[in-house]
């Protein structure tokens, strides 16, 4: 049985909490700010120790996890280089920062590394349920990637790994396709509102949409899942929508739909739709565009 430190126990540290418990990890310690955060021990059939963020002194798991904010990582992993006994291996959860921002413990000996779970975690309980089948990307020394991937399968999930240096391009991906795709429906819902819609409405009418949506990317390839207006190339159809956006909402909304058409006017054409087609479809948005600058 592996022991287990965790220190911050928010969303993502009770998640992983719940979830290592599960998979008969012992949870040692649990290091936390506020008294809230250890909702969680109640899920634990052994209870941990419950300690203040830097009373670190005794830490003797064999694997420690940090999962406060991005801002206190380095600062955690500074105090716990001055008060480990041990060279246990060490990860943070950041999805932007890299095992680079563990430096400090890595010199004392300890193997490090960085997991992030590649699915939203909106509270720990639901959260501890989403790490099954879900994707975690895992970098640092390769001793604890090894480690890394063994706790991924452990937890039912699926890793892989990127280049310490593209950790953050990685993670700019993540925040597009998960909280940029909750901007734009935001963008969607303020257009239904327009229409006559209250939000709840609103939200609730186009989640089967979004959700068929995402099925198809399941299964099929950007360009293939493209449907609607830019699928067919309609220009009419675009003209229309440009009109009534201007006159209606905001010139952000109409920027907004502008360069997500532009993508995929992109997707169309790998498809493979006729380029003069395209080429007329391009044309006007590009004047709509000019004119939003005017």
């Amino acid at each position: 049985m592996k022991s287990v430190s965790i220190i911050g126990v928010g969303r993502v540290g009770g998640a992983l909490t719940i979830a290592l418990a599960k998979k008969k990890y012992k949870i040692e310690n649990l290091f936390f700010r506020n008294r809230k955060e250890l909702n969680v021990a109640q899920f634990l059939n052994a209870p941990p120790k419950e300690l203040f963020v830097n009373d670190y002194s005794q830490i003797n798991s064999e694997i420690i996890f940090i999962t406060t904010g991005d801002s206190e990582i380095e600062k955690v992993a500074g105090e716990l280089a001055k008060k480990l006994r041990g060279q246990p291996y060490v990860f943070h959860t950041s999805g932007s920062l890299s095992s680079k921002d563990l430096k400090v413990l890595n010199e004392i000996g300890c193997r490090v590394g960085s997991i992030h779970p590649l699915v939203s975690i909106s509270e720990a309980v639901t959260g501890a349920e989403h790490f099954a089948d879900a994707y975690f990307c895992v970098e640092g020394d390769p001793e604890a990637v090894l480690i890394a991937e063994k706790i991924v399968l452990d937890l039912g999930g699926k890793s892989f790994s990127v280049k310490t240096e593209y950790k953050i391009l990685y993670h700019a991906s993540a925040v597009t396709a998960c909280g940029h795709l909750v901007a734009l429906i935001d963008v969607a819902i303020e257009m239904l509102t327009r229409c006559g819609l209250d939000e709840t409405e609103a939200r609730k009418m186009l989640m089967p949409l979004v959700k068929s949506t995402v099925e198809n990317l399941n299964t099929q390839n950007t360009s293939e899942a493209l449907t609607g207006t830019f699928a067919r190339v309609d220009v009419k159809t675009l003209e229309n929508h440009l009109q009534i956006i201007k006159e209606t909402v905001s010139r952000d909304i109409l920027e907004v739909y502008l360069q997500l058409g532009f993508r995929s006017l992109h997707l169309a054409e790998v498809r493979g739709v006729d380029q003069k087609n395209i080429a007329e479809m391009q044309n006007k948005m590009l004047l709509a565009k000019k004119n939003i600058k005017c």
